[in-house]
């Protein structure tokens, strides 16, 4: 993935494509102009098939193929393409597309055509970043990603049985301050809904919250539960309707858990197949984090050093320099969140349980920093620790690394 700094022969034929949905639009040209005009191909076989006909009309035998490298749609395009021309494809981010559309005069005109003739002028400058093979990474963030969305749709979820809780046994499941809170994960929630559900709103018996509990739960919590349940106000008059559409939330969310716990093992078989498993050597580091920080930052000689990974994560701040004027703003916040929220993530862990780290956020907090501001400025020195961890590939060694802390003197 090394950056390609040669500009282009004249003769040299330049693929440009623009991947879309269901078409991706396509320049054919050369340093005379364009060889054909502008098409747009089916993301398909045929499509591919089509453009190798163009080429062969022109003899094109060796030519570079300018691909925006937009979530992924560029990927089947763009492995084949490599496949059918080794060494030829160059792949550019949406933001390096928009830089040059800008240096063309055409920053705030975005077409497809601008997108295509911003990749010809980048290609020719023989910018951009060979295609290699990821399979392993791109397996581990598909993973990743879709486990994202998953806790996500657990966490809506969640908020919707508080709110049918509520409707069914008014009062029931309150906040933390009106009583013991009520979690939804746990076994204690689970039998609560069970029984909502098969009651109809309706007190149960402290023997029927035991027995439909998927976990342990105590006698006591069960009496607790059942006296607090007492106190409620009786349930609605559509009770009964309400307690159907709860039994069939309760169904949905017990599949939503166990496909979670199935990406899950999924992740941890992955990430033992990438350089991204020695993460989990660090403290408060185990199999999810450390998954969700390498799937984005992998392959890890995109990064030329820790702070051009930092950057990328979008917890830098924000620059601006003219002349003698420079400030530093908040946090950028480019790049994705996902990335970012990793990298919080692992920055999370090592504050609670590397000794160092939980020494240095003290220190930050005894500054008057607030705990998420500690928590950024820790972030980057965990940034910087994840990097020489995936370049070394090295495990994490406390003892060294307060060693050379001190050494210099942070």
């Amino acid at each position: 993935m090394s950056i390609l700094e040669v500009a282009v022969d004249p003769a040299t034929v330049i693929v440009a494509v623009d991947p879309g949905k269901v078409l991706n639009r396509v320049w054919v040209s050369n340093g005379a102009g364009l060889l054909e005009d502008p098409v747009s191909l089916p993301v398909s076989r045929e499509g591919i098939g089509q453009l190798e006909r163009l080429l062969r009309a022109h003899a094109a035998a060796a030519p570079v193929i300018a691909i925006e490298a937009t979530g992924s749609l560029h990927r089947s395009w763009a492995s084949e393409l490599e496949r059918l021309h080794p060494g030829g494809v160059r792949l550019f981010a949406p933001s390096e597309t928009k830089a040059a559309r800008v240096q063309l005069g055409s920053g705030r005109f975005k077409t497809d055509d601008r997108d295509c003739a911003a990749l010809t002028y980048l290609a020719r400058q023989g910018a951009g970043r060979r295609h290699c093979d990821e399979s392993a990474v791109e397996t581990l963030r598909a993973a990743v990603r879709h486990r994202r969305g998953l806790v996500a749709d657990r966490k809506v979820a969640q908020q919707r049985f508080h709110d049918q809780l509520n409707a069914l046994c008014p009062g029931l499941s309150a906040p933390s301050g009106h009583g013991r809170s009520l979690a939804i994960e746990t076994p204690t929630g689970q039998a609560v809904l069970a029984c909502a559900a098969a009651f109809a709103g309706r007190s149960p018996s402290a023997r029927s919250l035991i027995a439909r509990a998927p976990g342990r739960l105590t006698k006591t919590t069960a009496e607790y539960w059942v006296r607090r349940w007492r106190g409620c106000l009786p349930p609605p008059a559509d009770a009964e309707s309400r307690a159907r559409r709860l039994a069939r939330d309760l169904e949905r969310f017990r599949t939503l858990r166990a496909d979670i716990a199935a990406v899950e093992d999924e992740i941890a078989v992955v990430l033992g197949a990438t350089d991204g498993q020695i993460l989990t050597s660090l403290p408060g580091v185990a199999i999810l984090r450390a998954a969700a920080f390498a799937a984005h930052s992998l392959p890890i000689d995109r990064f030329s050093d820790a702070e051009h990974l930092y950057s990328a994560t979008g917890l830098a701040p924000a620059l601006y320099e003219s002349a003698t004027v420079r400030r530093r703003g908040r946090i950028s916040r480019q790049g994705l969140a996902e990335h970012r929220d990793a990298l919080m993530g692992i920055a999370w862990g090592l504050s609670r349980y590397s000794p160092s780290f939980a020494q240095r956020d003290a220190e930050l907090r005894a500054r008057g920093m607030r705990p998420i501001q500690a928590r950024v400025a820790i972030a980057r020195n965990a940034c910087r620790l994840a990097y020489r961890l995936l370049v070394t590939q090295q495990p994490f060694d406390e003892e060294a690394y307060l060693r050379g802390r001190l050494s210099r003197g942070r």
